[in-house]
């Protein structure tokens, strides 16, 4: 088990929002070849609803034995967030071992041009 790494996003609403990672473990990268991942923002860890929901192939992209990982979400799907303070967490899944990488505040900053 790992503690999860504090991130603070702040994407903006009708942006494309794109982030890249790498895990590494004593400066080696983690093998991802047969992990996979899932990344929700929300309004508060109690919510019941998401603002997004991403996973490996649906905004998620693992780099098997780099060890790196690429969120990207379009611009068509940022520009339907709501803007707002929220939080979010990345989980990632191998068999039945989950580890959350990273976790954080996820802010959307409001669009002026549309």
């Amino acid at each position: 088990m790992i503690n999860p790494g504090i991130y603070n996003i702040t994407a903006y609403q009708g942006a494309t929002y794109k982030l890249s990672l790498s895990w590494t473990i004593a400066d080696a990268p983690v093998d991802l070849t047969n992990y996979t991942a899932a990344m929700q923002v929300r309004e508060s860890t109690a919510s019941s609803s998401t603002i997004l929901d991403l996973s490996t192939g649906s905004g998620i992209t693992l780099g098997g034995t780099a060890g790196t990982i690429e969120i990207n979400v379009p611009a068509a799907t940022m520009e339907l967030t709501p803007a707002g303070t929220y939080v979010y967490d990345l989980e990632l899944y191998s068999g039945a071992e989950v580890t959350r990488l990273i976790q954080g505040g996820f802010a959307i900053q409001a669009e002026v041009t549309r």
